[in-house]
């Protein structure tokens, strides 16, 4: 129920911002907006005021603003079934104003998003602080080769309290002075035992495989056990800190997290210490599927969590200014990144996801509290924003492209090319919703009964 109400509220709240932007520019230029909607399709309720009238649409997926004159929406109308606005002064239309009046309307709605996204991450930072790694330890990935083959000369829990000479207080502020050094030898003084030299190499992938494999320390303690799993079912609890498992000492968290992985379905002898007391429990990670670069495999999986690494920090109103800008440039470059890796080919089109995988992360962050939910609405509106400016026709920048096309050509398209255009437009949309969801379909397909 968390999952169905934390969707609901996550899709209304982004659309209603989105909407609400489109709204009151277009007000704010004086045009008629005879339908304001919350979701498509036939209408299930709502109320008037003023000219415009406000419903509640049968299908929760998204929303639109008619305004007078936009004869392109009547893509909408096949949604809406085929329901006519009613007439208006022609002066008040859309097609009526000056390009840069309906630049600004159009683009209204993703600056509302963003500007949501903006305010959300600024109140992330001024209530909740800034995230951070609160240890020094590390655990590096020993098994890895090239230039991050030298972290293995340190021991898993040494713990790092300078770089280059100078004091670090946490794992972030380590990886700050690495990524700032400039290629060449780097010492990293280890408390109670001798320094460390690391070859950096120069700014770039090796650079960055090498940070990479520079794991912060967690130690092999349970923190959530979730019921009905592995885990569970052994009588392992939270606060329980593994000792061995078949036989073999483990010292950090990520060393269990490999040998549960690496045994799917096999049983497992597991020691753990429990308040001073050895116990010894038998437990089988249950087997399941996972895809990596493209290949199917079988790992174990035991349904249990590792203590939180990350802690907060307060920060003053103007740091949480920048922090919170800085986070929503990260959020928008790292959605940017995705569709360009989509474009090329680099990131197969069986990762996006639909309504499932949105409902999935919103019950997940609702759960976890507040502040992650309220992160997640960030995230979410930063997707709408950009996605809602990709140029396919009845999507924000479809019409921000027509608009283009007028200004360099000095008249519009036709009513006729526009309204074909969007009929088009339409098609890809649900063509991608479809795809999207069918996608979901599969793994919980895949998820459930294996494939």
């Amino acid at each position: 129920m968390l999952t169905v109400v934390a969707t609901l509220v996550a899709l209304s709240v982004l659309i209603l911002i989105h909407e609400l932007g489109h709204f009151f520019a277009a007000k704010s230029v004086d045009i008629a907006a005879p339908t304001f909607s919350l979701g498509l399709g036939p209408r299930v309720t709502g109320f008037k005021w003023g000219e415009t009238d406000f419903v509640i649409s049968a299908i929760p997926l998204g929303g639109y603003v008619k305004m007078a004159g936009m004869e392109d929406d009547e893509a909408m109308e096949v949604l809406e079934g085929g329901e006519k606005a009613p007439p208006v002064d022609p002066a008040r239309t859309f097609d009526a104003k000056p390009i840069w009046a309906r630049t600004w309307v159009i683009s209204a709605g993703v600056i509302m998003n963003l500007v949501f996204a903006l305010l959300a991450n600024i109140v992330l930072a001024a209530g909740q602080g800034e995230p951070y790694i609160g240890t020094r330890r590390l655990a590096p990935m020993h098994e890895l080769g090239g230039s991050a083959a030298q972290v293995r000369q340190i021991p898993v829990g040494a713990e790092v309290v300078s770089v280059a000479g100078r004091p670090v207080g946490d794992y972030n502020q380590m990886q700050e002075r690495l990524a700032d050094l400039p290629a060449g030898p780097v010492q990293l003084g280890v408390q109670g035992g001798a320094p460390v030299t690391l070859q950096l190499p120069a700014a770039g992938p090796s650079r960055d495989s090498v940070q990479g494999a520079l794991r912060p320390y967690s130690p092999p303690v349970f923190a959530i056990v979730l019921p009905d799993r592995p885990a569970a079912k052994a009588g392992l609890k939270p606060n329980d800190r593994i000792v061995a498992i078949g036989g073999q000492r483990v010292v950090a968290w990520h060393e269990a997290v490999e040998r549960f992985r690496g045994s799917p379905g096999k049983p497992l002898q597991v020691e753990v210490e429990r308040g001073g007391k050895r116990v010894s429990v038998v437990m089988t990670p249950d087997a399941e599927e996972e895809k990596v670069d493209g290949q199917k495999r079988m790992v174990g999986k035991i349904g249990a969590q590792e203590l939180p690494l990350i802690h907060y920090r307060k920060m003053g109103f103007g740091a949480a200014i920048v922090h919170g800008w800085h986070q929503t440039v990260a959020m928008v470059e790292l959605l940017l990144t995705t569709l360009r890796d989509l474009v090329t080919g680099a990131l197969s089109p069986r990762n996006l996801g639909g309504l499932l995988s949105i409902g999935e992360a919103s019950g997940q962050s609702a759960q976890q509290g507040g502040w992650s939910f309220l992160e997640f609405l960030a995230l979410l509106s930063v997707n709408l924003a950009v996605l809602n400016l990709l140029p396919i026709p009845i999507l924000d920048g479809g019409h921000l492209m027509f608009l283009l096309v007028e200004a360099v050509r000095g008249r519009p398209l036709s009513v006729e090319a526009r309204i074909r255009l969007s009929h088009v437009g339409l098609i890809i949309v649900v063509g991608l919703m479809l795809w999207a969801n069918g996608n979901d379909v599969v793994r919980y397909m895949e998820r459930f009964f294996g494939g």
